[in-house]
């Protein structure tokens, strides 16, 4: 599927996971465009070719569910069940686009618009407990943004690329940050920005080389924090039936 507005471009793949594998801005790809690895069955995010951008339900890292309820100590998956699952397309249009999948671990449904208009992409999200109990309502986004030597992540508080064939994951302050500007050597620049009342926590994932070679830097504001569903940072707990929504928005930030 592809979808274009202004000066945007977006191709996804509803079949993989919802993945959007490109992302351009006057023609400029923004996006990691990975290391040539794609293996579809494979179960760890990496190994299966990590590229574009993913939605990370019901969590990120490997880990038990912390309950309570019918599901306490229940295995999540690497990088929740989203990325690995074949989403439905709801609505289509030459510039947006809205589909849904839903969980299997976890009794969850996300729904995702998006839209591109004028200088921005807006992405709305619903996150639903299908299930029949309370269930934490974990989300995380995981754009990987292409690297560049030399390119700016400004972000309150500074941040610093880890050094060469390296990588690195920082949390920054609860609810404190609403933005980040990328900015890239070559020209492109963007500013990504959400609600912090709606979703509150905020983690930069970089990697340089690490990995097999992979460069691309990933901002990542989430529901809930520490890359999981965990009591100590949690996200919503959602009644059955109830839902949660945000946004998020990648705004064109070049110089006239």
């Amino acid at each position: 599927m592809r979808l274009r507005g202004g000066a945007w471009e977006l191709e996804v793949w509803p079949e993989r996971g919802g993945r959007i594998v490109s992302l351009r801005l006057g023609g400029d790809e923004l996006l990691d465009q990975g290391i040539g690895v794609d293996v579809p069955d494979e179960t760890g995010f990496v190994a299966a070719g990590a590229r574009g951008w993913d939605e990370m339900v019901p969590t990120i890292d490997p880990a038990p569910y912390p309950g309570p309820g019918e599901w306490e100590g229940v295995e999540l998956p690497d990088h929740g069940e989203a990325w690995r699952m074949r989403w439905t397309v709801l609505e289509e249009t030459a510039g947006s686009a809205k589909m849904t999948c839903s969980g299997n671990v976890l009794p969850w449904r996300l729904e995702r618009s998006v839209e591109l208009r004028g200088g921005k992409v807006r992405f709305e999200y619903v996150y639903v407990n299908a299930g029949d109990r309370p269930l934490y309502a974990y989300w995380s986004a995981h754009p990987l943004f292409r690297y560049e030597p030399g390119m700016e992540v400004d972000v309150e508080g500074g941040f610093e690329m880890p050094p060469p064939g390296a990588s690195a994951k920082v949390f920054l302050p609860t609810g404190s940050i609403d933005r980040v500007r990328l900015a890239w050597p070559s020209g492109s620049a963007v500013e990504m920005a959400w609600d912090p009342s709606l979703t509150p926590y905020l983690a930069i994932w970089a990697c340089n080389g690490d990995l097999g070679g992979y460069q691309h830097v990933a901002i990542e504001p989430a529901t809930g924090g520490r890359d999981r569903p965990d009591p100590a940072a949690p996200p919503p707990i959602l009644e059955p039936g109830k839902e949660l929504s945000w946004w998020l928005e990648i705004r064109d930030r070049r110089q006239p």
